[in-house]
């Protein structure tokens, strides 16, 4: 493999690991704010064991997710200076932002909550935790704001340098209301409180299935499943409208997932399709008549522009080279994050109608289990679809993957295979790390919820 496709490799290992632990950060932390909160208006102690207790689960998965994090704006200056530099004055300052605002602010107080439960009153504890939910969405906004930068490019100007054109913010207003982010923020905040709410859901399944004494997880079943449900058509909405708009302004992407090669008039969706990339045609396929044109304009009879006349078109535009992101990557990418959180919202709206009944059935239990890889299925494959996408181009339209990488002469493929290696090997032990750790604290609460809630001290000072 080239240099450029090792670097790609090893930023997406790091942020694929990253983004396995910041939507369960986004979702978990509000129902455990929610959690404490009914139990500050009710003063019933099971409420309190589970706030505890999912709080503990929830403070190691944040461990995690700021450890993994740190290492991706190091590759920003080691393997993508050249991006940086292009960049940076537009990119740096929602990450500053982010940094010195929203995660200061999550952290701080995410202190207070841990160390304040018996120093501070219950309401000014009950905020703190509150605070920290409210801040891990904010901190997810200015991400997405950053992203937004390098997916449809708004208030800036281009500027040459000693290293050549870079860009340079000129309208701060702009920048954050790109209309990219409104469009993608809802859809990630409302998935990580899916992710969440399942996360919560498969683990109180466990411990049911284990113990049914331990009644206190079956108050949680339905309205976390409420929670849930709410999250998903919120996700499925904002994915509609998100769709829409890279129709009209990522035309490639549109195409790509849906391997549509050739130009169509009434497009049809494709279900199911066996995709040749090198002959340029799908094999066997299930289609929807109209599907695409309906989900891409709202409108049955519009066109939906095909791969072959969109890399024409931009050869004409940009010059010689390939425009077409990997079709099989993104066509099955799509799919995988519709078909995977399509089967989430049946069980959460069956669950929510017939909760009463199912939560007498041990196979619901076990249904439950086995959806929690669920979510983090759908966001991995929609960042992957969504980062994949816009390729070849680093930031759309502007800077290549290739113009991006850094051109130093010490970076060369031995020492990036090296740390390919090393960064998936370390992220796979931290990974193993988080599991073990939530395994542990889960099975102390196989035989008695309180004594686990009583350990949860012990966890947090060997963390």
């Amino acid at each position: 493999m080239d240099l450029l496709t090792l670097a790609r490799l090893q930023f997406a290992a790091t942020t694929i690991y990253h983004f396995l632990f910041v939507p369960l950060t986004l979702g978990l932390s509000f129902i455990v704010a929610w959690m404490q909160y009914k139990y500050y208006k009710t003063k019933d102690k099971g409420w309190d064991t589970l706030t505890r207790y999912f709080g503990t689960l929830f403070l190691i998965n944040f461990s995690l997710g700021v450890v993994t994090g740190i290492v991706q704006e190091f590759q920003f200056g080691m393997n993508w200076s050249n991006y940086s530099r292009f960049v940076g004055d537009v990119f740096g300052a929602p990450l500053a932002i982010e940094a010195l605002a929203a995660f200061f602010l999550e952290s701080t107080f995410l202190g207070l909550w841990i160390f304040g439960r018996d120093k501070l009153s219950p309401k000014l504890h009950l905020a703190t935790i509150w605070i920290v939910a409210i801040a891990a969405s904010i901190s997810s906004l200015w991400i997405i704001i950053a992203n937004s930068f390098m997916q449809a490019p708004t208030g800036f100007v281009l500027k040459e340098s000693a290293f050549g054109p870079r860009a340079e913010m000129t309208n701060f207003f702009e920048l954050i209301s790109n209309p990219h982010v409104w469009v993608q923020f809802p859809h990630v905040l409302a998935s990580g409180f899916a992710t969440g709410a399942i996360f919560v859901l498969a683990i109180s399944a466990i411990n049911l299935l284990v113990n049914k004494k331990n009644d206190v997880f079956k108050r949680v079943i339905r309205p976390i499943a409420m929670f849930a449900l709410i999250a998903l058509v919120v996700s499925v909405l904002a994915g509609d409208g998100q769709g829409k708009y890279i129709a009209k302004n990522q035309p490639m992407k549109t195409a790509t997932s849906e391997a549509l090669w050739d130009t169509t008039d009434k497009a049809p969706f494709s279900v199911f399709s066996i995709i040749d990339e090198k002959r340029k045609t799908n094999g066997i396929s299930l289609e929807i008549p109209y599907g695409l044109s309906i989900l891409a304009f709202n409108d049955p009879n519009a066109t939906v522009k095909g791969i072959n006349e969109l890399q024409a078109a931009y050869e004409q535009q940009y010059g010689p080279g390939n425009y077409t992101p990997p079709v099989t990557l993104m066509y099955y990418s799509f799919r995988i994050m519709v078909y995977a959180g399509s089967f989430m919202l049946l069980v959460m709206l069956l669950t929510v109608i017939f909760s009463k009944k199912l939560i007498q059935r041990p196979w619901f239990y076990v249904l439950l289990v086995i959806m929690l890889p669920l979510p983090y299925l759908c966001n991995t494959f929609g960042w992957i679809f969504t980062e994949v996408g816009r390729q070849p181009w680093v930031v759309q339209g502007l800077l290549t993957l290739q113009d991006g990488l850094t051109t130093a002469t010490s970076l060369g493929t031995t020492s990036m295979l090296l740390t390919l290696i090393g960064f998936v090997l370390l992220y796979g032990i931290l990974a193993l790390i988080d599991v073990t750790l939530m395994a542990n604290y889960i099975k102390k609460g196989f035989n008695n919820i309180e004594e686990s809630v009583e350990a949860e001290s012990e966890v947090l000072i060997t963390w």
